[in-house]
């Protein structure tokens, strides 16, 4: 699985320099159907979803339905959240890292990404940080390769 670092970095720095804070853009609501979010065809079973937004999956869709990011990565926002490599912490290093890794151990791993089960403003953010131990229906996982 990927750090959590190198998800950041492959999700929010695809368009360049400046991150997005969405993964449409800046703003709410998205101006077009990109990805598979809590959507108009899923309010019967989210607490949340986006008005006036229909990607017309009420559940997971097919890995890449939509567009690949500038990467040509699939799925990095919208579908299932993703387990990380890394540990869950809430301690922040006030120092700059460079490809940091999370703790060496822990009882939750991070779960990045927003899903089909997401449709509030935070948990639509490229920012938006879960944790968990146990399989759920939202989350799943990417391979990624580590070389030295």
């Amino acid at each position: 699985m990927p750090t959590e670092a190198e998800w950041a970095w492959a999700a929010r720095y695809a368009r360049g320099a400046k991150p997005s804070r969405f993964p449409w853009g800046d703003n709410m609501p998205p101006e077009e159907i990109h990805a598979n979010y809590a959507d108009e065809s899923a309010i019967s079973m989210v607490p949340y979803h986006i008005n006036g937004y229909n990607d017309t999956y009420r559940g997971p869709a097919p890995v890449a339905s939509f567009d690949a990011n500038e990467f040509g990565i699939h799925d990095l926002a919208g579908n299932v959240a993703e387990w990380m490599h890394d540990f869950y912490s809430i301690e922040t290093p006030k120092e700059q890292l460079t490809d940091p890794l999370g703790p060496e151990s822990g009882d939750y791993h991070v779960i990045r990404g927003s899903g089909y089960m997401h449709g509030r403003f935070s948990e639509l953010r490229w920012t938006y940080r879960d944790y968990g131990d146990l399989p759920r229906a939202d989350v799943g996982f990417r391979v990624a390769r580590y070389l030295e």
